[in-house]
């Protein structure tokens, strides 16, 4: 009798405790779960390889990418109860290995090698992996690893980030006052970001990883500032450019392919850096605030808006996401927010203000997610079947994290203040909103 759906659903809930929150249907046919939730569809033989081979979310995450396993019905819900059936059980729940160690486990390996054959050799990874790091944030390795998640295709990144072309979080007005578009809260955030600098006609303004240029047109054709914008990206500069092009702009700003390592013509009276700090590293993030407080004139002013992660009481157990590194952005880091504001104190800033936005970013995940869903067949084609589903699970499973506050997403805004004191900050410095 086909029976693979149930010896699954068995050995996961001996591995971590507890019984399984959705349903399984296997390739034999076979069903197994509490009814009514969502399925997880192991497509093949090759799945259960893959999970056998790497146990928990690396070999979930290549089964996925692969196209070996699907979820019917809500992905949202599926990832929430999956990942909430590990994250609850936290501490109590027992490692894999030593359960791997048990006897009735061992037994249900077995049982699922006579279905799913030998696991040797391992099934490759999908061709989607970036390979192991080597030189970890050298000027080689983040230009390789930008050119991994950013050099996709522009026609790709228009299907899922839409017409404003940010990428990054929106700023949502409040429920009553109406849902409103992402493109409209996409251009509230650039406007935000321009208010909090305090942008003024004939200012400079530097802005570190400038995407696909939306922040640099916004401040330039809103608050007439003269801005250069930097990428490591060939492809982002070459639509940024069109796009300054377009805009008439090309006499106030100017894109450039340079690390900010690289950037040597300061003063500026400003920097945005949205979205990138995440790349920059642990070890390098001192480095990056001190060469943003050189390149700003005393009293300019920095807006750093980045990710976060949460405290753990041991930092020194903290391992980057093995999906995310593999999959989406290579080398990213991502720090406790007192750290960052540590940081930039460290390299001479006065920190003035951090504003969290964190149930901004999962509203914006979900937009994108439905922007990626609308226009699927055509995503595929631009880019693959695997690197489409790993945009769909690494959005679906962010907003979930938003959600539920594992991760959060503040900016930041800091000055290099003079020594004479004056920061040039309004006595109410929320005078933006």
């Amino acid at each position: 009798m086909p029976d693979a759906a149930l010896r699954l659903k068995s050995l996961v809930e001996q591995l971590l405790g507890a019984p399984l929150p959705v349903r399984v249907r296997a390739w034999d046919g076979s069903q197994a779960g509490p009814p009514g939730a969502p399925t997880l569809v192991v497509r093949n033989r090759r799945a259960v390889r893959r999970l056998l081979w790497k146990p928990g979310e690396l070999g979930l995450a290549r089964a996925w990418v692969a196209g070996d396993l699907e979820v019917e019905g809500d992905l949202y819900a599926a990832l929430d109860l999956v990942s909430g059936f590990v994250w609850q059980r936290g501490e109590d729940a027992r490692g894999l290995a030593q359960a791997l160690r048990e006897p009735e486990v061992r037994a249900a390996v077995r049982g699922l090698l006579v279905l799913a054959g030998p696991p040797l050799p391992p099934p490759p990874p999908p061709e989607e992996t970036r390979r192991p790091r080597r030189h970890l944030h050298t000027k080689h390795s983040d230009r390789r690893a930008i050119s991994h998640h950013y050099d996709v295709g522009n026609d790709f990144y228009e299907i899922v980030l839409g017409p404003s072309m940010v990428y990054s979080c929106a700023y949502w007005p409040a429920p009553e006052a109406g849902g409103g578009t992402l493109e409209t809260a996409q251009r509230d955030k650039l406007e935000l970001v321009c208010r909090k600098l305090a942008l003024r006609p004939g200012m400079r303004l530097l802005d570190v990883g400038c995407g696909w240029g939306s922040m640099a047109v916004h401040a330039a054709r809103e608050h007439g500032v003269s801005v250069v914008g930097i990428t490591l990206s060939q492809e982002q500069a070459a639509y940024a450019r069109k796009r300054v092009a377009d805009a008439g702009l090309t006499d106030r700003v100017e894109i450039r392919v340079q690390d900010y390592r690289d950037v040597a013509d300061g003063p500026y009276d400003a920097v945005s850096s949205i979205g990138m700090a995440e790349h920059v590293g642990a070890e390098r993030y001192l480095e990056y605030a001190e060469h943003l407080f050189r390149l700003l004139r005393p009293g300019g002013r920095l807006l750093n808006h980045q990710i976060a992660r949460r405290p753990h009481r041991d930092e020194g157990a903290y391992h980057v996401d093995a999906f995310i590194d593999a999959y989406v952005f290579p080398d990213g880091e991502l720090a406790p927010v007192g750290t960052t504001v540590t940081q930039l104190e460290r390299a001479g800033f006065e920190v003035r203000d951090v504003e969290s936005i964190r149930e901004h970013y999962a509203l914006t995940l979900r937009r994108w997610v439905t922007n990626l869903e609308a226009d699927w067949e055509r995503a595929v084609q631009l880019t693959s079947p695997g690197r489409a589903r790993v945009w769909r699970l690494y959005m679906a499973a962010s907003a979930l994290a938003f959600e539920h506050h594992r991760i959060g997403v503040n900016q930041v805004l800091a000055v290099r203040t003079p020594e004479s004191g004056d920061a040039g900050m309004p006595l109410r410095s929320r005078t933006w909103n």
